[in-house]
């Protein structure tokens, strides 16, 4: 049993509490930064802006392309010009 639990985000609020709050406001009030939602004490989910998140997906996305690049270096290749593009 883990009884140390790291916790990713500098603003938590208990799941109790934010069944009273609006979640809207809970963003507002944390900077628009992520919250950790707790229960019993332990992160059970984050909370976090549709910019956030959004922001999250495109670096993911960069991270793909970025895999798909390093496995194309070295290979073959074939010369156009913009005209045939």
């Amino acid at each position: 049993m883990n009884v140390i639990t790291p916790i990713h985000a500098d603003t938590t609020i208990s799941v109790t509490d934010l069944r009273k709050m609006n979640p809207s406001k809970i963003l507002e009030q944390a900077g628009g930064n992520p919250v950790a939602i707790l229960n019993h004490n332990k992160p059970e989910a984050y909370l976090l802006s549709a910019k956030a998140y959004e922001k999250i997906l495109d670096r993911l996305d960069d991270i793909a392309l970025q895999e798909i690049v390093k496995k194309r270096l070295g290979g073959k290749t074939v010369r156009v010009s913009l005209d045939e593009l």
